[in-house]
């Protein structure tokens, strides 16, 4: 069944500026991706971790001809800024915040690479009077996200007939959620708790977010010790219930027995996200007084299967 596209603002989203001759050496030696997977044809997403290697940021990042553009969480847009210049000492680098300049939007539905003039390859981007836009790199069934201005935004809806219209705010910001959620995505630390949870259970390996054949980051000990060890025992995986909406995020999940398995997370509907331990993936669980069912998608089975294999051994 085709699925109608949607075209939406992402207000909760922010925009940071790197230029400089350093930048791109500068993030190399801090996130968890390598930098030299960007391209003016291929956005990069990626982490900033503590050198516990757990979670404190994540962004995308995307090349224009006058710097980077790193598209992160705005109500944390000013602590990231702070976290990256703490780091930048003597780099030439400077970090400045666009996001009076620049809004972020989410094109997605089966169409959206067409519309866009993109391929469906996760990362496929490009850079043009109209603005940047790029596929989604974590997963490509995410769409494209358009970072513009309010002069790109009418140039394109002028240039671009196909491009649905835009939806009103809260219409379009529910459709995102919903879509998001459906493909059991995480949305930064509304989902991922910051200094607690650690990369890969945050499933950054399934979704292009860290390279562990770079060198060194921040955090990077930690996260290769647990890909080499097969030590992830814990991951955020959609779940649902059969009727009814879910319970409230952060409800306890539990076994039938009572036994503790995890945290619900955000959710649109009878759909959510949960922070569950893998070995209780095969028992019945419930959050509160609903049953719910685990949904694994495609992309996260061959990872949760090594993550179960390693750990029997």
């Amino acid at each position: 069944m085709m699925t109608a596209t949607t075209f939406c603002a992402l207000p909760n989203r922010g925009v940071l500026k790197l230029t400089g001759p350093d930048a791109r050496d500068f993030l190399q030696g801090i996130i968890s991706n390598n930098i030299d997977h960007l391209a003016a044809d291929a956005a990069l997403y990626a982490a900033l971790l503590t050198p516990q290697g757990k979670f404190l940021f994540d962004f995308f990042l995307v090349e224009t001809s006058d710097g980077l553009l790193l598209d992160g969480e705005r109500d944390r847009l000013a602590e990231l800024e702070k976290r990256l210049k703490f780091y930048k000492l003597r780099a030439d680098v400077t970090i400045t915040d666009h996001s009076e300049e620049f809004s972020v939007y989410a094109l997605f539905g089966d169409q959206a690479a067409t519309i866009a003039c993109l391929t469906d390859k996760p990362a496929a981007a490009m850079s043009d009077e109209t603005g940047v836009r790029y596929v989604d790199p974590r997963l490509s069934a995410m769409g494209v996200r358009l970072i513009l201005s309010h002069d790109e935004l009418a140039e394109l809806q002028g240039k671009c007939p196909e491009l649905p219209q835009l939806a009103p705010a809260d219409a379009g910001v529910k459709a995102y959620e919903a879509w998001r959620i459906g493909n059991g995505i995480a949305d930064g630390s509304r989902d991922i708790a910051v200094e607690k949870y650690f990369l890969l259970e945050a499933n950054f390996d399934a979704l292009s977010g860290v390279d562990f054949k770079k060198g060194c980051y921040v955090g990077q000990e930690l996260v290769s010790r647990m890909k080499h060890r097969n030590a992830v025992r814990k991951r955020i995986v959609p779940v649902c219930t059969e009727a009814g909406p879910l319970p409230a995020p952060q409800t306890a999940i539990t076994t039938r027995e009572g036994r503790e398995a995890g945290t619900l997370l955000s959710q649109a509907g009878n759909r959510g996200l949960a922070y569950l331990r893998l070995e209780m993936l095969g028992e019945p669980l419930c959050a509160g007084d609903k049953a719910l069912v685990v949904d694994i998608p495609a992309w996260l089975r061959t990872f949760i299967a090594d993550d179960n294999a390693g750990q029997s051994k």
